[in-house]
């Protein structure tokens, strides 16, 4: 039995110490606001980012950052892109230092374009990190639906250490070295999700999202190359399975937020009425700097930072992408 602790009280974090309880692990989670991890204690339901899954009473929620890492041999890393270097830092003389860290957290560092596992390297000065990413909707793994997800980490034994903690009968872990390819499969995808969500809010049909996910994943591979991953990590399960049902899922906030935009809300209106945290509104900004400063065509992404950020007309988006110069398919 190992003592795990979650950083991040959201859907992720939860329905990930769901499954570390069942495999007969002590969790605790943190989380930064006292009265709503007192509500979670009295009510057993994370009502916010999970409603509906019974919490069992053995999960421990705490407030307090020493006391949620203390004695930890695993810290789980499940805090949004877009305030994970603020809550991170804190933590920084906290952690035990034999303690293995895996982010579970898909998206990239709005400073630096940086990878989680890098941003948490620099604040945490752990290293090797670990990052786990996949197909794998909080709403289903929390309900024991049958899913699959990849553990990179350049150390072997610690790749195994957790794939071997985390793997259950409905959780499969599979393990992998390239850490870059993990990471940046489970950070790009959001972006074409909201693409995907465009097309699918202005009607367009089974064609169109074929096509998109096909030159999305491309664009992913480019990218992900450039930066240093292995070209074969975007055709598994961190790059083109989570690429799938991220764009195609009910549940994808990513997908959801640009089926509204497709249909004339505004930004602000639809971020005005979530809870959790779209990932992709944040990533496609960052995800396109880095593609100019390696001189890299990203189309998509450009088109989905017009939509989002300067209030382009999705329609005008998708005829800006459709009447580019012609190429080969392999270009």
């Amino acid at each position: 039995m190992k003592q795990i602790a979650i950083l991040g009280d959201g859907g992720w974090g939860t329905a990930l110490a769901l499954v570390l309880a069942q495999n007969g692990q002590r969790v605790r989670l943190w989380g930064p606001f006292p009265d709503y991890l007192a509500e979670l204690r009295r009510t057993g339901e994370n009502k916010k980012f999970l409603p509906g899954v019974p919490l069992p009473a053995s999960l421990e929620w705490v407030a307090d950052r020493a006391a949620a890492v203390h004695g930890a041999d695993v810290v789980v890393l499940a805090v949004p892109s877009k305030f994970f270097r603020a809550t991170l830092a804190p933590f920084g003389a906290l952690l035990p230092r034999a303690a293995l860290v895996v982010s579970v957290t898909k998206g990239l560092d709005r400073e630096t374009g940086h990878r989680m596992t890098q941003v948490a390297r620099e604040l945490l000065k752990h290293a090797p990190m670990a990052a786990l990413s996949g197909p794998s909707h909080a709403e289903e793994v929390a309900r024991g639906i049958p899913t699959a997800v990849t553990i990179a980490c350049s150390d072997h034994d610690r790749a195994v250490a957790l794939q071997q903690l985390f793997s259950n009968a409905a959780f499969r872990v599979y393990t992998s070295a390239d850490v870059a390819g993990v990471e940046l499969g489970g950070a790009l995808k959001n972006v074409i999700a909201l693409a995907a969500g465009v097309c699918d809010g202005i009607g367009f049909g089974d064609n169109t999202k074929a096509a998109l996910l096909t030159r999305g994943l491309a664009e992913m591979t480019r990218l992900g190359a450039a930066l240093g991953a292995h070209v074969a990590t975007f055709s598994g399960l961190s790059g083109l399975g989570d690429l799938i049902v991220t764009c195609t899922s009910r549940h994808s906030r990513n997908r959801m937020v640009g089926e509204r935009l497709g249909r004339g809300e505004t930004l602000q209106q639809i971020l005005d009425s979530m809870a959790q945290v779209a990932e992709g509104v944040w990533t496609c900004r960052t995800a396109l700097d880095v593609a100019r400063r390696h001189g890299l065509r990203a189309p998509l992404t450009e088109e989905v930072c017009a939509v989002i950020h300067e209030g382009k007309d999705p329609r005008a988006a998708v005829q800006a992408l459709l009447t580019r110069e012609l190429r080969t398919e392999q270009d």
